[in-house]
């Protein structure tokens, strides 16, 4: 039970103060000191709220926070006009009327013109004298000028309510013609009344009242936290693969995160830490060429309340065509790559997220600058894309490997499928390339080709390495090992809207010809458009290696000669033989 204790009145003149429990006067202080204390109390309290409150909800794009692990600071807004950016032009040629993000003082290294080959160009360059792992990416694709926080949209998606109490209308920006889908009434539904994050442009509206037009929306509501969750380890008979196959593979689920290993001793709240995220997005439910889904790695920091929207992802895509949701292969904030409404991943699948969180930034820092060096080596066709042996995976696998992380291969799928593949797709689409791809598809490393299958290599060994159930072989291997400090498994569910909803990625060459139909011309493929690389940007000739396609199929089919003729001569030989041997009768 409380005690009561007696009201006692402070002698005149004098400020009261309580002393211990007992809640008795004691003299102090003269008039005016107080009313100093009082004063620096009043703006104390002011500064609370207004911290409270947080940043205005509509400001300049780069003026506070982070992009990946860097801080706004080392970066200005530019476009592809950027006449004093440090950034080759065959970079800026990609984004033409983009907004993107450069660094603000130096000029990045630029890479010496040559075809080698990502893991020899990377594995050259980290024991050089002058390999650099602190600077910033050299461009960072960021699509608008402003980002505006703590919004609420209504429930007619009609306008925006800001944690201040202000508002502005609220629009989108257009669908891109050749996108198949877009956001409806479902969308609305999805986002109304839920605090989001929004990149776009504000301005006025034609009756002269705030307008935000959106071009990402990111709900500010799906967190990782870790220091919140309980260790969950995977337990026998499941694994990464299970996770990502569970309902469906998720596009409808509850964002969801699960932290699956924490380093002994380490405490629960280790505050700010520097991360390497592995990035698995599903397959499309309206495009019979994306079942294999993507993959892509991002670094940034892993805040306290648990925002990750300012991650930087390394996102890998086909240069020589125009995406038909306006997808530019580019390092960018994953609040675009998830939410940007024609590009973003979750708009058209459901993703999964490995994030492993770092005692310091180096492993996440010798990463980033890598990856961006191969950026720079791609835009400039110094690096191809190809859909087979340098795709998403591929390229990132090729970094890491450089970089010293090798987890274990699995082999192609198989060489006999991979002739037999030749051959039939050459047939059947009357195309020696058709014939190419489906050989190097069958003969391609797994863990090069399906992003899914990247995603679980590295994602298991990351767990093996940390969890010292693996020895490091490499300097890499030992600095992971040495520096991982926690695991979490994140599923990020699909945002509704006019697309069919996805699901989880292929594994497999069976797994995907399982889900496809059985005629190639019952496929529903969403064409796209060539996209020339202008001759006055190159500054190195192609790469001629290959053989042309029509003396690849001359000694293909050549081969077949042998395989043909020589069972057929030897039956002919056979049945006259037999014919000779024969008694003659009825005569």
């Amino acid at each position: 039970m409380p005690v009561a204790h007696p009201r006692t009145t402070p002698a005149p003149g004098r400020a009261a103060v309580f002393s211990g429990a007992t809640r008795t006067f004691r003299p102090t202080r003269p008039p005016f000191l107080s009313a100093v204390l009082f004063l620096i109390l009043v703006l104390g309290c002011l500064s609370q709220e207004a911290t409270a409150i947080g940043s205005p909800p509509i400001r300049e794009a780069l003026s506070e926070g982070h992009l990946g692990l860097h801080e706004v600071g080392a970066f200005r807004l530019a476009d592809r006009r950027c006449s004093d950016c440090a950034v080759a032009p065959q970079a800026l040629f990609y984004f033409r009327d983009e907004t993107i993000a450069v660094p603000t003082t130096g000029a990045p290294p630029v890479t010496r013109p040559s075809h080698d080959g990502v893991r020899e160009d990377i594995g050259r360059w980290i024991r050089t004298a002058d390999a650099d792992f602190a600077g910033p990416p050299f461009l960072l694709w960021v699509g608008a000028p402003h980002i505006a926080t703590g919004a609420r949209l209504s429930a007619d998606g009609t306008s925006l309510t800001f944690v201040d109490g202000t508002g502005a209308a609220f629009g989108t920006v257009p669908r891109i013609p050749t996108n198949q889908a877009y956001y409806d009434v479902s969308t609305t539904r999805h986002f109304a009344g839920r605090p989001l994050r929004l990149r776009g442009e504000s301005g006025q509206a034609p009756d002269g009242t705030r307008r935000f037009v959106a071009r990402t929306l990111w709900p500010e509501d799906q967190r990782i936290v870790p220091a919140s969750l309980p260790v969950s380890p995977l337990p026998a008979g499941q694994s990464l693969a299970t996770l990502i196959a569970a309902d469906g593979g998720g596009a409808r689920s509850d964002f969801s995160t699960r932290l699956l290993w924490r380093q002994d001793g380490a405490g629960p709240d280790p505050g700010q830490r520097a991360v390497i995220a592995l990035v698995l997005n599903g397959a499309q439910g309206d495009d019979d060429e994306a079942h294999g889904g993507h993959f892509a790695v991002a670094t940034g920091w892993m805040q306290r309340d648990g925002a990750w929207g300012d991650w930087i992802v390394n996102n890998f895509y086909n240069l020589a065509n125009h995406s038909e949701k306006g997808i530019v292969a580019s390092m960018l904030p994953m609040d675009n790559y998830l939410g940007d409404l024609n590009s973003g991943q979750s708009w058209y699948r459901p993703s999964y997220v490995l994030v492993a969180a770092l005692r310091t930034s180096a492993a996440a820092e010798r990463y980033q600058r890598a990856i961006a060096r191969v950026f720079e080596r791609l835009y400039r066709h110094h690096v191809n894309y190809d859909h087979a042996v340098a795709n998403c995976a591929g390229l990132s696998m090729d970094t890491f490997a450089g970089l010293g992380w090798r987890p274990p291969l699995l082999g192609p799928t198989s060489v006999p499928k991979a002739l037999a593949g030749f051959y039939y797709s050459t047939l059947t689409d009357g195309s020696i390339a058709s014939g190419r791809r489906s050989y190097h598809y069958l003969t391609e490393e797994r863990t090069r080709l399906y992003p899914r299958v990247a995603f679980e290599s590295l994602g298991q060994d990351l767990l093996s390495l940390a969890g010292g159930l693996r020895a490091p072989r490499t300097p890499y291997e030992t600095l992971l090992a040495q520096e991982v400090e926690s695991i979490t498994f994140v599923r990020v569910p699909q945002f509704p809207s006019s697309r069919a909803f996805g699901r989880e990625p292929v594994a497999s060459f069976d797994e995907y010809m399982a889900r496809v139909p059985a005629d190639r011309k019952d496929w529903k493929i969403i064409p796209v458009e060539p996209w020339p690389f202008p001759e006055a940007l190159q500054d190195l000739p192609p790469d001629d290696d290959d053989l042309p396609d029509g003396i690849v199929g001359a000694l293909a089919f050549s081969a077949l000669v042998p395989v043909v003729v020589l069972p057929w001569a030897g039956w002919k030989r056979w049945r006259n033989r037999r014919r000779v041997d024969r008694p003659a009768s009825g005569r």
